[in-house]
């Protein structure tokens, strides 16, 4: 396994590791975080019923309190009719429906406990209505009906079952203190577990991260190292290479320009002597005539009269002629276009070993300069030019135009007949970018031939105008030489708009010694 492959693999497993490490403190934390936030809910929720259950006995006591104190009151004042014994027992009264009340709504959430708040309440009622039987005797100084009275309660049970009741209430209330007590205590035990723990896992993790962290900083560190030799040895591979590239880039093109020199030459030869079979056609089928017109004629004519007439071709001479001329005509329009390619090829070539020279530019200007210089090429079409704002940029100015007359004359060649044609030069920036589309109304593009038009010497279409198929190959490598992008949008009659991305501010060492 290569050394980059193997540090990618260590510096992957040291990243998995790290993000195993981070998820499992986070999921501690969180569970450590709602385990305490739900034990210590749990252990105020112990500790509230524990102060409701005292607060309950509190008020049981309080309430048999202030009813055995108006039974001493009462019999203080029976025995010693003392109007401070009445004083006493009367604000004991007052006190004790109060406190059974409260006693009532603290004890409701237990059934047996409401039941037996239910049962002493009504044994209180009764006791109260006794009470009040025996003052009012007392008060008309029938002493002796108002003692027969206490014996009679004292009898009928009505104290005792007051007794009872508030014994088993308080017994009650003590066993659910007890119970309640223990619950709260075993809530806050397993709270302070839950948290104790939880801050040791966080306090192991967090070791465990910085014991991490500083193998993760020795491993980039060293990483870091490895990677300075390798780029080191990079640069150096990279400067190697870019030197065999550019000495196989200009030997790509001395090649192309010898090719097509050479090329040429015998071009030229053919040139010159389809001319002179041109200029040969005329002496041979006018002596075929001549010939002709000998043979037809009676011996008795005149030979100078055969001389001075131009004889006429007929039949099958004539066609014989005609069959010729056309041939010849083919092998002339071949050798122009061959002429035409040879010399865009030589073109090509010149153009990528000329070094290119950034300069500010204002592209407007550009613009309506490239549209002055095609003036008449517009009229002749009914097409308007349109400028709209374009943003300045610094680049090599022989290059855009180059490119920029290209796709404007190709606006104006692919014009809908019978249509006034509309061209637009728009731009906008983006991202250090300049955005430059230039739109037509003009007969649009099939969408499978959007890559092909950028081919050498590929068209696409109606082959109803002039042209080799070079130009838009030529305009995308001088955009891509210039640091830049190239596409193209468009339907069948629905115009076309193609995207020039440049760079707004172009240095040339970058892409100077290349070529596309």
């Amino acid at each position: 396994m290569p050394a980059s492959s193997a540090i990618n693999d260590a510096s992957r497993r040291r990243a998995i590791g790290q993000i195993i490490l981070l998820s499992a403190g986070f999921l501690v934390l969180v569970a450590v975080s709602i385990a305490s936030v739900l034990l210590v809910n749990k252990a105020r929720d112990d500790s509230g019923w524990v102060t409701h259950t005292v607060e309950a006995e509190s008020q049981l006591n309080a309430l048999l309190l202030e009813i055995r104190r108006a039974e001493s009151a009462a019999r203080g004042f029976l025995l010693t009719r003392g109007s401070e014994f009445l004083g006493d027992h009367e604000a004991a009264v007052a006190k004790i429906l109060p406190y059974a009340d409260k006693v009532a709504h603290l004890t409701g959430d237990n059934p047996a406990q409401a039941d037996n708040a239910r049962k002493l309440r009504d044994a209180i009622a009764t006791r109260l209505e006794q009470f009040k039987r025996e003052l009012n005797l007392a008060r008309q100084n029938d002493f002796a009906a108002a003692t027969a009275l206490v014996s009679e309660a004292a009898a009928g049970g009505t104290s005792a079952t007051i007794r009872d009741l508030g014994a088993a209430m308080r017994s009650e209330e003590e066993r659910l203190l007890a119970t309640r007590s223990l619950a709260a205590d075993r809530s806050q035990v397993l709270a302070s577990s839950v948290t104790i723990a939880g801050s040791g896992m966080v306090i192991a993790l967090a070791g465990m991260s910085i014991f991490l962290l500083r193998r993760s900083s020795r491993a980039r560190d060293e990483a870091e190292a490895r990677l300075r030799d390798t780029n080191l040895n990079l640069e150096a591979i990279v400067a190697e290479r870019t030197a065999d590239l550019r000495e196989a880039n200009d030997e790509i093109q001395r090649f192309a320009y010898i090719v097509s020199h050479d090329l040429r030459s015998p071009l030229v030869n053919i040139m010159g002597f389809t001319s002179e079979l041109d200029e040969l056609r005329a002496d041979i089928f006018r002596r075929i005539a001549r010939l002709g017109r000998v043979a037809a004629l009676a011996p008795s004519m005149p030979e100078d009269a055969t001389d001075n007439a131009e004889p006429e071709l007929e039949g099958p001479d004539k066609r014989l002629s005609e069959d010729f001329s056309e041939a010849l005509g083919f092998i002339k329009s071949s050798i122009a276009r061959m002429d035409r390619l040879i010399t865009a090829i030589l073109n090509l070539t010149r153009e990528g070993r000329r070094e290119f020279s950034p300069e500010r530019i204002n592209m407007r200007e550009l613009i309506e300069n490239i549209g002055t210089t095609v003036a008449h090429q517009a009229a002749e079409a009914e097409a308007r030019i349109r400028i709209a704002t374009l943003p300045d940029i610094v680049s090599d100015r022989l290059a855009l135009e180059q490119i920029f007359s290209n796709l404007i004359d190709n606006a104006l060649k692919y014009l809908k007949p019978g249509v006034p044609g509309e061209i637009e030069i728009r731009g906008r920036t983006r991202l250090g970018f300049a955005v430059i589309d230039v739109i037509d109304n003009g007969r649009g593009i099939e969408a499978r031939d959007h890559q092909r038009i950028f081919d050498l010497f590929r068209r696409a279409g109606i082959q109803d105008k002039p042209g080799q198929g070079i130009g838009l190959a030529h305009v995308r490598a001088l955009v891509r030489r210039l640091g830049g992008t190239m596409s193209v949008a468009s339907e069948p009659d629905r115009g076309s708009t193609f995207t020039v991305t440049l760079p707004i501010n172009w240095n040339a060492s970058v892409r100077n010694t290349g070529n596309d």
